[in-house]
């Protein structure tokens, strides 16, 4: 799934790129149809997470992140093209391309690399000029990125991400969710192809019988919580995106918006890591865009990121089980 593209990529291969990108419990809630010079795009929604999505705003996230790395990875192989929103049955992302010169960048390299790295950084300073870096590869029309360094608003939104991970394991069809999407070792995350690695995470591999257990016993919300309060504190900022409104179309550029500031942070050798609670418990959405300047907004994206170790990848369903006539 990671090796080079061809020189001339089938659209089959560019959408191998397009699974790589981040999705929400690694659910890969998207199927692909190929036409004449477009690539479509749809949500799957026999995929979904009705309980920590409910309206589906992560899912068309994903889309839009997907659709991201089908139009650079289209551009570095000499058919540049344009990404849309389409309203009906349900909602779907085109890609229409033309052959044209190849317009290769660092971040089309970094597709391969990227990973959602859920694990302690080393707290190190991200420099000006690299913060400059990521803040223009994520510009996109109709989003807002707002970048937090100074640790009195990390802190204050650490607060606001330890709240809403209590909540959320309080909460017990959220908990039988995402049990249902863990995958407690390679065979496992190898024969289902998705879900969330636990091994990608820093942990042992369990049998399939005991990861469920283990989770239960040692995964409680304290420690969690302990454990989300070391990661932020080891970062060395966050990034909050906010769309310019709530619905499928806003939230594809959200997607692809940061996609690029992740693709661009692998690029600078930054890992990354989603910290959505604040997002996903609507009573604190109000909270988090009153510290991010934004009062009044559904912020949509919440990443940390800093410098720290290469892990696992999560799985990735084989092409052939994502595309339809």
């Amino acid at each position: 799934m990671r090796r080079p593209l061809a020189d001339t990529p089938s659209a089959r291969d560019l959408i191998g790129y397009a699974t790589l990108a981040p999705n929400g419990h690694n659910a890969q809630p998207w199927l692909f149809r190929i036409g004449d010079k477009r690539i479509e795009i749809l949500p799957d929604f026999a995929r979904r997470t009705p309980v920590v999505d409910p309206d589906d705003h992560h899912l068309f996230v994903s889309l839009g992140a997907a659709a991201e790395n089908v139009s650079l990875a289209s551009a570095a192989r000499g058919a540049p093209g344009a990404v849309r929103f389409e309203q009906g049955n349900g909602g779907s992302v085109i890609f229409d391309f033309e052959p044209a010169r190849a317009i290769s960048s660092f971040l089309f390299e970094a597709i391969t690399q990227r990973q959602s790295t859920r694990a302690e950084f080393d707290g190190r300073t991200v420099l000006p000029a690299d913060l400059d870096m990521l803040g223009r590869a994520a510009a996109m029309p109709g989003v807002d990125l707002v970048l937090l360094t100074d640790r009195s608003r990390i802190d204050r939104l650490r607060d606001l991400v330890l709240t809403g991970n209590s909540a959320q394991m309080a909460d017990a069809a959220f908990v039988c969710e995402l049990k249902s999407w863990l995958r407690f070792n390679p065979r496992q995350a190898l024969r289902t192809g998705d879900g969330l690695y636990s091994v990608a995470s820093g942990n042992p591999a369990l049998p399939d019988w005991l990861g469920p257990h283990a989770f239960d016993w040692f995964s409680t919300a304290q420690a969690q919580n302990d454990a989300y309060a070391r990661q932020i504190r080891s970062s060395s900022g966050i990034a909050v995106f906010a769309g310019a409104g709530e619905t499928p179309a806003h939230w594809v550029a959200v997607g692809q918006a940061c996609q690029r500031f992740a693709l661009q942070a692998t690029a600078l050798g930054l890992k990354h890591a989603f910290i959505n609670q604040p997002v996903e418990v609507p009573a604190l959405r109000p909270d988090l865009a009153a510290l991010i300047g934004l009062t009044g907004r559904r912020p949509d994206i919440v990443m940390r990121f800093g410098y720290g170790p290469a892990l696992p990848y999560a799985p990735r369903r084989p092409v052939s089980a994502v595309i339809v006539a």
